[in-house]
């Protein structure tokens, strides 16, 4: 049986919310497709690759629509969603512990950057190069430098110490650092 999921394009966010909350199926159609564009870009950076952020993606908009009820309209819907996407992303790497990389260095090196080199690469590039960071240190950089979370919060949710998580930075950074130089080269 192939059932037409319609809703309007105008419905106000209100109306979807408590449509997804009745667990209506257009509704909660009509809310991924709003948000899966901005949430994929957000799992990307947590992810290896595509096919592991849609995954991300996946298990976070189940994550939503099981806890849309909790939703405080005195937040931004967008924000409340992201705010789910990177703990999933989180999860994700906590249950894949064998790509954990730790290091208990508490030294954060110093590092200088080549902005002539980088601000020439676009977004996609950048991205990319993020992707090839050990999911240690692309977690803690993506968490610290995109995300605004600090050592600590980093270091509560990812189970490591404050040190661990300066030091996975500090290293990220110069593995990226060091993949722009050889873009330099090239």
């Amino acid at each position: 049986m192939n059932i037409a999921l319609k809703i309007p394009l105008q419905t106000t966010a209100d109306q979807l919310i408590e449509g997804c909350i009745k667990e209506d199926r257009a509704a909660q159609k009509r809310l991924y497709e709003l948000f899966y564009g901005k949430m994929m870009g957000v799992s990307m950076r947590y992810a290896i690759d595509a096919d592991e952020a849609k995954d991300i993606v996946n298990a976070g908009f189940l994550k939503v629509f099981k806890n849309i009820h909790k939703f405080k309209p005195t937040h931004s819907l967008e924000s409340w969603i992201r705010r789910i996407m990177i703990n999933t992303a989180i999860d994700h790497y906590r249950k894949n512990k064998k790509h954990r990389n730790k290091l208990d260095i508490t030294e954060v090196y110093d590092y200088s950057e080549n902005e002539s080199i980088s601000a020439q690469l676009s977004a996609n590039e950048i991205l990319k190069l993020v992707q090839k960071l050990s999911p240690a240190y692309r977690t803690v950089f993506c968490l610290y430098v995109i995300d605004g979370f600090n050592h600590r919060e980093i270091g509560e949710k990812l189970g490591i110490s404050e040190g661990t998580s300066k030091s996975n930075l500090a290293k990220g950074r110069a593995k990226l650092q060091k993949m722009v130089k050889d873009l330099q080269i090239l």
